[in-house]
């Protein structure tokens, strides 16, 4: 039981971490909240996967990525094709002048399905193509930047380019991708009407149960001789490299979990929303996801998802209340986060809390029931 808790829990405080975390999200908020705001919770947790990644790639791996995007996008584009296909049969489409392709196809008089589409009838495929694309496309990215020793500063502004140029492809093959505008108009899942209440309930908790699932996954990456070495890799990069060890091949591998933890985010962000878009993968959304990082702490994989929560949630409380004000309001809560609790969320606990903490529970020792009688009390007690 012991090694459990060290290796996939992170020890008995991570398990305590992440049973507080699973009954907030499994409990609390289905109860406190409506179907329309648990669904948004439920979106704002599939950011939290891109999140969690980048704690791994980030926070332990020492690789700033400004390109998580890229594969939150892969991820939601790969399932959204899915859905498409499937909302696109011959009945739906039969006004269409090309039955049986989607429709921003048909506006754009592409005459076929293309190619590349053909695949994701199958949802084994697409299944598959959500877990592998993401890993190839940073594999080929890693071996590239990480082999040439390519890293900090130089790293995040390639990532960042690589999103600027995916953004401009999705644009561009309007009538392959749905441009702009995304794609939309998803229904069913196996002809399962994913748009009902009671899909976005089963939706919200199938997202909750693979984040918990994604956060267990780093952790017992954390807990094993890997872990240890990209700590060491991050502080001490030459000596490890000094040591025999080959850097580079665990920075990509790094990057690479990361990626694919990313991607099932982007899979459960189509399914809870209802569409996939180019804006969600651009410049913007990926330095917010390092955002949601590094407000929830960038060395804690639980932080992360409470970071996550907090910035989304300010994000549309100011949005709704203040519409001409809230990007400003936006930029001093990151600000003043950051300045306060320069560890992020996670960090409030070590800095402010712990101590205190700790000097309640040897009071309640001393005072309380828990304090052991001395005889002579005994006696008189008795």
């Amino acid at each position: 039981m012991n090694a459990f808790y060290s290796k996939w829990l992170g020890g008995k405080r991570g398990a305590i971490e992440l049973a507080v975390l699973a009954a907030f999200i499994f409990i609390v908020m289905p109860l406190w909240l409506d179907i329309f705001r648990l669904n948004m919770v439920g979106k704002y947790l599939t950011y939290a996967f891109a999140a969690v990644g980048l704690v791994m790639v980030w926070g332990y791996g020492g690789i700033l990525s400004l390109g998580q995007g890229i594969f939150f996008g892969i991820g939601g584009y790969c399932m959204a094709m899915f859905l498409k296909l499937e909302a696109s049969d011959l009945a739906s489409t039969a006004r269409q002048t090309t039955p049986g392709i989607p429709d921003f196809m048909d506006w754009n008089q592409v005459t076929s399905l293309p190619l590349i589409w053909e695949p994701f009838h199958s949802l084994t495929f697409t299944l598959i193509a959500i877990l592998v694309l993401p890993s190839v496309v940073a594999y080929v990215i890693g071996v590239a930047m990480f082999k040439r020793r390519v890293g900090g500063v130089y790293f995040s502004i390639i990532t960042q380019a690589i999103a600027a140029i995916l953004t401009i492809l999705v644009v561009g093959q309007q009538g392959m991708t749905g441009g702009i505008n995304g794609i939309t108009d998803l229904k069913t899942l196996h002809g399962w009407n994913i748009n009902t209440n009671s899909a976005k309930y089963i939706l919200y908790y199938l997202n909750g149960a693979l984040l918990i699932g994604a956060i267990v996954l780093c952790k017992f990456v954390l807990s094993s001789k890997l872990g240890r070495l990209l700590l060491a890799m991050r502080d001490k990069e030459d000596r490890v490299r000094f040591s025999g060890y080959d850097v580079a091949n665990f920075k990509i591998f790094t990057f690479s979990l990361g990626a694919v933890i990313s991607a099932i985010g982007g899979a459960m962000f189509t399914l809870q929303v209802g569409f996939m878009s180019p804006s969600i993968i651009g410049i913007v959304p990926s330095i917010e996801m390092v955002i949601f990082a590094a407000v929830g702490g960038r060395m804690s994989l639980v932080g992360a998802v409470y970071g996550t929560l907090l910035v989304n949630y300010g994000k549309t409380a100011f949005s709704e209340s203040f519409p001409s004000l809230w990007l400003f309001l936006m930029g001093a809560l990151f600000i003043g986060v950051v300045m306060v609790f320069p560890n992020g969320l996670a960090g409030l606990y070590d800095t402010y809390l712990k101590g205190r903490l700790e000097k309640v529970m040897a009071k309640l020792r001393e005072r309380g029931p828990l304090r052991k009688l001395s005889p002579v009390k005994a006696g008189v007690q008795k």
